[in-house]
């Protein structure tokens, strides 16, 4: 059920997990899943992040909670969505915090690839679900993984950006060596807690500050409109 054609700097460190009694067992709960329900994003798009966003070129992680549940819209980014699929409220009021922290005009096209590309790891600490079924997915050894990505991730890089937005995202926090990288709490974008501290937050310009300050070249934040 899961792909394992992964980027060669991630499977060096990865390779061993995916060999572990935990990671056996999801696997398994996949392929049940996939028997009896839509399965979201397509397998080919599980590990998306990690094939964007090589390891030796990671900068900035997002961190977020499951995927999108509608059809077509996750395809393995966190908050991002499909070319041509309407922005979800998550990513509406990502947008309204982009224009207002960075000045630009809100992309009508919600895909982030281009930001993947630039080094910010977008990854869910689940990166499955069932359609329609937020986190359907929920305890079944993604969060296992993803724990030991960002573990893997703090212990082996310096000064790279990490953006916990919500409560989920912040508990990974312990997972972090915070003196030798930068950690941006706020609330998540959710239109239910956004106007709790996520909106003026200003992760943006404080990642690229973050970058300079360390001779990193910052991010391009700016999308097509």
């Amino acid at each position: 059920m899961i792909d394992r054609q992964i980027d060669v700097s991630w499977k060096e460190i990865l390779c061993d997990e995916f060999e572990k009694p935990y990671f056996s067992n999801l696997e398994d709960f996949l392929l049940g899943e996939k028997q009896n329900y839509t399965i979201l994003p397509k397998t080919k798009d599980i590990f998306n992040a990690f094939n964007i966003t090589p390891f030796n070129k990671l900068k900035v992680v997002i961190i977020g909670q499951d995927p999108y549940h509608g059809e077509n819209q996750a395809h393995g980014l966190a908050f991002s969505v499909n070319d041509g699929i309407a922005h979800p409220p998550s990513l509406r009021n990502i947008f309204k915090e982009l224009k207002e922290d960075i000045g630009c005009e809100i992309p009508a096209n919600g895909n982030l690839n281009s930001w993947a590309k630039q080094g910010v790891f977008l990854i869910n600490t689940v990166l499955t679900v069932r359609a329609h079924e937020a986190h359907s997915h929920k305890n079944k050894g993604w969060e296992r993984f993803i724990e030991y990505v960002i573990k893997m991730i703090s212990e082996n890089k310096s000064n790279v950006v990490f953006i916990l937005w919500g409560k989920p995202a912040q508990q990974k926090a312990k997972l972090i060596d915070e003196h030798k990288h930068l950690i941006l709490n706020a609330p998540h974008p959710s239109p239910l807690s956004s106007y709790r501290g996520f909106f003026g937050s200003k992760p943006f310009t404080k990642t690229n500050s973050y970058l300079l300050e360390h001779d990193l070249k910052g991010i391009d934040w700016t999308l097509p409109l």
